[in-house]
């Protein structure tokens, strides 16, 4: 589609657009052949790129572990020497949170169950860690252990739901024979598929789980921002979210877009997970006189911008703030906001904490109760089984 031919907001300015798709209706057939295409090969493409770090990811922690049994069976090692690893890879690897002394033990422990490494780079290291270590903490027999890894694969499934498996007796059961091995990708509309984009051990190990926790939190915080100024009801009318503006060569999204129907003017919200930094205030300030020039009517009054971070110094503000001329104000949205912000806001992702906790409560069930199944019953017909947090 032609430059000439793209819808926009707003009067046209020389180099600064804000464009507006085609509908759907206007696309023809083959249009839509190339997105469904398209889409696949985007799928496919991040999956093998996922599987394959998670892959290196689980072959570190086996070789860590087999590092940790053989020394400790050499050199009669104990429980210290964990914890003083622990401490000695969390001052050298600070962004790191996967090697605290209970995710070492269980590094130890899957070297230990799986002697051999050539099993290890084969269905097991494509399995999610959370997936690994409810095999271990849950089958005793290797055997099974490795039916219950390959299965899982072939069929996507999450450690949820492998850990119902394992419940329900589904190879016991089933007695189904098992094939050899396919190295291909788990379906991409399967649990594993979904879940391992979200894994925090793996974004752990590839050093982006702090990026990806603010991104969750910050897209929570911008729909509740959305959600809680329209219900307000002090004539705030939503306009977008994620507003695409072309500017020059360069692209940026305001967060959220409104419209003030009493002030008559617009309104643009940007919001950081992080304190304020002067930097923000000049962005804010940009989007203002981007709408100012290319949305805003003759009779409206100038854009305000408001701008909502995680914490800010009155002094740092006040000096970035000196000098413009468009209304801006900055809020602090984890004190002042907090009264209006529900508990819900965190981010989706479980941290390794949680995991490890939830992990051990497993484990210790499992060596306080000899007949697991049976009280499982018995619990069943009594309570409502609550859904766990892996």
């Amino acid at each position: 589609m032609k430059n000439d031919n793209r819808k926009s907001l707003g009067k046209p300015r020389k180099g600064v657009i804000i464009p507006v798709p085609p509908l759907k209706s206007e696309m023809n057939k083959q249009y839509f052949e190339l997105r469904k295409i398209i889409i696949a090969k985007i799928k496919e493409s991040r999956q093998r790129f996922i599987i394959q770090a998670n892959t290196s990811m689980i072959e570190l922690y086996w070789h860590i572990g087999n590092e940790i049994l053989q020394r400790q069976k050499t050199e009669g090692w104990g429980a210290k020497v964990i914890d003083r690893l622990s401490s000695d890879l969390k001052e050298e690897f600070p962004e790191m949170n996967g090697f605290s002394p209970r995710n070492l033990k269980y590094m130890r422990k899957f070297a230990e169950v799986w002697t051999d490494h050539s099993i290890v780079q084969q269905a097991v290291a494509q399995l999610q860690w959370r997936s690994i270590l409810t095999l271990i903490t849950k089958i005793k027999d290797n055997k099974t252990r490795e039916l219950y890894a390959q299965i899982a694969f072939e069929n996507g499934w999450s450690s949820i739901v492998l850990d119902h498996m394992i419940d329900m007796r589904f190879i016991e059961r089933q007695g189904k024979a098992v094939t050899n091995f396919d190295t291909s990708l788990p379906p991409l509309d399967s649990d594993m598929a979904v879940q391992v984009f979200k894994d925090p051990y793996l974004f752990d190990f590839i050093g982006t789980a702090e990026a990806r926790r603010e991104s969750e939190v910050e897209k929570a915080l911008v729909e509740h921002m959305e959600k809680f100024l329209l219900e307000l009801g002090q004539g705030f009318a939503f306009v977008g979210r994620q507003v695409h503006l072309e500017v020059g060569e360069s692209d940026f999204y305001i967060d959220l877009l409104f419209y003030h129907l009493k002030l008559r003017c617009y309104v643009v919200v940007e919001l950081k997970v992080r304190d304020f930094k002067p930097g923000d205030a000049s962005q804010l300030n940009m989007y203002q006189n981007i709408v100012n020039d290319v949305l805003r009517h003759p009779d409206d009054k100038p854009t305000i911008g408001l701008l909502l971070v995680k914490g800010k110094n009155r002094t740092i503000v006040e000096y970035s703030l000196a000098g413009y001329t468009n209304p801006i104000g900055v809020a602090d949205w984890q004190n002042q906001l907090t009264a209006e912000i529900p508990d819900e806001i965190k981010s989706s992702l479980p941290t390794i904490e949680e995991i490890e906790k939830e992990m051990g409560f497993v484990s210790n069930k499992l060596v306080k109760t000899k007949t697991p199944k049976i009280e499982k019953k018995k619990k069943s017909n009594n309570q409502k089984v609550k859904p766990k947090n892996l």
